[in-house]
């Protein structure tokens, strides 16, 4: 790909511009769009570009952003353009606190996913019909967080393929909360096909940045390797992004129930629901009375 063609194309000459995402490691695939990051100090949200029949999404950054989340995200950003020195600076500001950053951003991930617990109890209380959307949002922040204890910030595409081959211990093993909760095993091509669906349908009424194109090109790539968990695990955590983007104003939006009901594959057992709370809350409890202190922490410990 001519980047300088893309960068001049785009008019961003003027910023200091790198690459990311999983396109500059070694654990990739074909179907990945290729994260092209600009610090002009925008907050615009991502959008996707087809350049050269390759999909590009091009994040806005700020060297003044404080969010664990995206900090990791741009810790092992490959420069293409830094006229000024500021993004080597800057990243290497990162590389300094990434165990500051992983903690941080794991801690996040277990207090959101009990936030979501607490959501689904309520919902279930006053007959909600989002309440298995919450408790899927809080099992896949809870993968988050054991990604992130293991030293690594992992995008959707990659995380359960990373969850299973992480060793064993007493964090890692509730994995098992996250393959019952989310429900993984249901995956078949039928199903995803309706999933897909409804998460491209979501993905553009919430977002509005063509991320659908992306969206269904990695699920070609799955359904085209049998990779069918990784492509419900993948279209289910797409579902979480977007879901907790718009969290405060879901219950204002009861129509959306109809597309999620199918995004998420949700149940509507309410036993089975309220069980599974039970199971992700415990686990979530559990994880925060090892972790060990901030300042001892280290990604390390775990291994």
């Amino acid at each position: 790909m001519n980047l300088e063609k893309l960068t001049q194309q785009l008019e961003l000459q003027d910023f200091p511009v790198g690459l990311g995402g999983c396109k500059i490691t070694e654990n990739t695939f074909d179907s990945c769009g290729l994260d092209l990051v600009v610090f002009d100090g925008k907050d615009d949200s991502p959008q996707v570009i087809d350049f050269e029949n390759d999909l590009v999404v091009l994040h806005h950054a700020k060297f003044s952003e404080k969010n664990p989340m995206k900090l990791l995200q741009y810790e092992n950003i490959k420069i293409i353009q830094d006229d000024s020195w500021e993004l080597k600076l800057f990243i290497s500001k990162i590389h300094e606190k990434h165990s500051s950053l992983i903690y941080d951003y794991a801690k996040t991930s277990l207090m959101e996913s009990l936030f979501a617990c607490k959501k689904s109890k309520i919902s279930l209380e006053n007959g909600s019909l989002f309440a298995s959307c919450w408790l899927k949002t809080g099992s896949f922040f809870l993968s988050d967080a054991i990604s992130s204890l293991n030293g690594k910030k992992v995008g959707a595409t990659h995380m359960l393929n990373f969850l299973r081959k992480l060793e064993k211990n007493p964090i890692n093993e509730k994995i098992l909360t996250i393959t019952e909760t989310v429900g993984i095993e249901r995956s078949s091509t039928i199903l995803l096909e309706r999933m897909l669906k409804s998460t491209i349908g979501f993905s553009d009424l919430v977002e509005k940045n063509n991320f659908s194109l992306l969206i269904r090109q990695t699920y070609d790539y799955f359904i085209k390797n049998s990779m069918l968990s990784d492509c419900y695990f993948y279209l289910g955590y797409l579902n979480k992004q977007n879901f907790f983007k718009i969290k405060d104003s879901i219950e204002k939006n009861v129509d959306l129930f109809h597309i999620l009901k199918i995004g998420f594959d949700i149940d509507s057992d309410d036993t089975l629901i309220e069980n599974q709370i039970t199971l992700l809350e415990e686990s979530c409890s559990q994880i925060l009375e090892i972790m060990p202190n901030k300042s001892q922490f280290s990604p390390n410990l775990l291994k």
